[in-house]
């Protein structure tokens, strides 16, 4: 069972952006930001053209990104430039399938080993089709993060076993996308999958305000929020590319990002 550097104690906070948007050196001030305001580990999205599990406001995010020229290789090649500039927290890689086969399977974990990533997340993978790629992501000390959906009942058991790093519950069916409410079954799914895991439980898909995070707090290991962040780089981005607003921007950022992180660190804080 492999499991990542983590620096602190879950409950983790775990940002998702993608690489490239609004522009590569952006991207790194948006990771230098997200670790100064409480992440615990980031999620780099790499961009593609056809992202089944992705809502709008990623699919948007990822078209300025190919738009830009940001390509799987650069994306990983971003990672070693996020750590020459000083952020150190854990980085999980999210791809879907068919870059990595373009790439080639052991090029994509070497490259990703080089430049200093933690993990690797493949949402288009089947947990059943994903052994071949798990044992070669074991070869270069990458674990590969499973995905847990409530439909997954017959499967928890079965996924929670073989996960390494930490395990990716899905808060609800269909694509990544703000949501104003949450299943009200969530925390018992939540509860099973915990019930069966050796690593930390995150959630993710539609956590978006501080008060989800804190009602999620109680059940689960860390939260994810993707499409909240991007929504917000999303608003920015005019203010993120102007070199005498690009400050500012960032900050404004990072102080959305404190905001939803506020309720896990205080979780921490008391326990």
């Amino acid at each position: 069972m492999k499991t990542l550097p983590l620096s602190v104690n879950p409950p983790l906070f775990i940002p998702f952006i993608v690489a490239g948007d609004p522009a590569p050196d952006v991207t790194i001030d948006l990771a230098l930001a997200l670790e100064e305001a409480g992440a615990d580990i980031l999620e780099l999205g790499v961009p593609y053209s056809d992202p089944l599990a992705d809502g709008p406001t990623i699919q948007r995010a990822a078209a300025r990104a190919l738009d830009g020229g940001m390509t799987l290789p650069k994306a990983i090649q971003l990672i070693g430039e996020m750590r020459k500039k000083g952020v150190n927290i854990p980085i999980i890689l999210f791809t879907y399938y068919n870059p990595v086969l373009q790439l080639g399977e052991e090029s994509f974990f070497a490259l990703a080993r080089e430049n200093g990533a933690d993990g690797v997340l493949i949402p288009d993978l089947p947990f059943e089709e994903s052994g071949p790629l798990r044992e070669l992501g074991e070869r270069f000390g990458l674990p590969l993060i499973s995905l847990v959906a409530p439909t997954s009942k017959q499967r928890i058991e079965r996924i929670a076993s073989a996960a390494q790093g930490f395990l990716y519950c899905v808060s609800s069916l269909g694509v990544t996308g703000v949501r104003e409410t949450l299943p009200e079954t969530l925390g018992d799914f939540l509860r099973e999958v915990k019930r069966h895991s050796r690593v930390p439980v995150a959630v993710g898909f539609g956590i978006s305000a501080p008060e989800q995070v804190a009602m999620l707090k109680e059940v689960c290991d860390g939260v994810v929020v993707g499409s909240a962040l991007v929504q917000k780089v999303e608003q920015l981005a005019p203010r993120l590319q102007a070199p005498d607003e690009r400050e500012a921007a960032v900050a404004e950022f990072a102080a959305y990002a404190r905001s939803l992180a506020a309720p896990l660190r205080e979780a921490y804080s008391s326990r």
